[in-house]
C-alpha cells in the first residue's frame, strides 16, 4: 500500500462505499469526528471527514489535520468531503499550496479541485487566483503533488468558457517550463481542456460561473 501512497499502518481495509454507508447511518457529529480522527486509524479518519459538521470546523482543526496527512486518500477525502465546505477553504487552499510537505501541499491543490467541483455558485474571481499558484508549483516532481496540481487545473478549466480559456493559457505556459512534471501536467490537462466533448458542454455556459 505504501507504494501507492497509502500508509499501511493502522489500516483496516474498509472500503469507501462501506464507510459512506456507516456515515449515513451515524449522522453528523462533530465531537465524534474529532474522536475518530484522534484514533489515528486510517479508515476512522476518512469516516471523521464524512460525519463532521463543516460549520463546527475551525482553522486550528484544519491545520492540525492537514499536518497529519500521510496518505493521498485521506488527504483527498477530507478535502473533498469536509474542508471544501468550510468558510476557510479558499484561504487554506492558497496557504497549503506553499507548504513543503508532500501531502500538505497536495491538500492545497486537492482543495482547489474540490472547490471547483462542488462550489457551483462561486464566481470566476474565486478561482482565477489559483491559476498563478498552479503555474508556480507545476514543476514539483513529487507524484502526489503533480497529480493534484493537474487535477486542480483541469477542474477549474471545466467550470465554464471563461475559466476554460484561462486554464488553457495557464497550461500552455506550464508546458514551456523546463520540467518533466510541468510538461506532463500541461499535456495531460490540455488533452481534456481542449477536447471537443468539453468544448461542446461549456459553449452554452459562457460567463455563467457554473460547471
Amino acid at each position: 500500500m505504501a507504494r501507492f501512497g497509502i500508509n499501511p499502518e493502522n489500516t483496516l481495509g474498509i472500503s469507501i462505499p462501506t464507510l459512506r454507508k456507516m456515515a449515513k447511518s451515524m449522522g453528523k457529529d462533530h465531537r465524534l469526528a474529532l474522536r475518530l480522527w484522534h484514533s489515528e486509524i486510517h479508515e476512522a479518519r476518512i469516516l471523521a471527514a464524512f460525519i463532521d459538521e463543516p460549520g463546527e470546523v475551525t482553522e486550528e482543526q484544519m491545520d492540525e489535520w492537514v499536518a497529519a496527512f500521510d496518505s493521498w486518500d485521506v488527504c483527498d477525502q477530507v478535502c473533498a468531503n469536509l474542508f471544501d465546505r468550510t468558510p476557510f477553504a479558499y484561504e487554506k487552499a492558497l496557504e497549503w499550496s506553499a507548504r513543503s510537505g508532500e501531502f500538505e501541499k497536495r491538500a492545497g491543490f486537492a482543495l482547489m479541485a474540490a472547490l471547483a467541483w462542488h462550489d457551483k455558485q462561486a464566481p470566476d474571481e474565486k478561482f482565477l487566483p489559483f491559476l498563478p499558484v498552479i503555474e508556480r508549483e507545476a514543476a514539483d516532481e513529487r507524484n502526489f503533488v503533480k497529480k493534484a496540481v493537474n487535477w486542480a487545473l483541469r477542474q477549474i478549466g471545466k467550470r465554464n468558457e471563461v475559466l476554460n480559456r484561462a486554464a488553457i493559457a495557464t497550461a500552455e505556459r506550464i508546458g514551456r517550463q523546463q520540467s518533466k512534471a510541468a510538461r506532463w501536467t500541461a499535456s495531460d490537462a490540455l488533452r481534456e481542456l481542449t477536447s471537443e466533448k468539453l468544448c461542446q458542454r461549456l459553449r452554452p455556459q459562457a460567463g455563467s460561473g457554473r460547471e
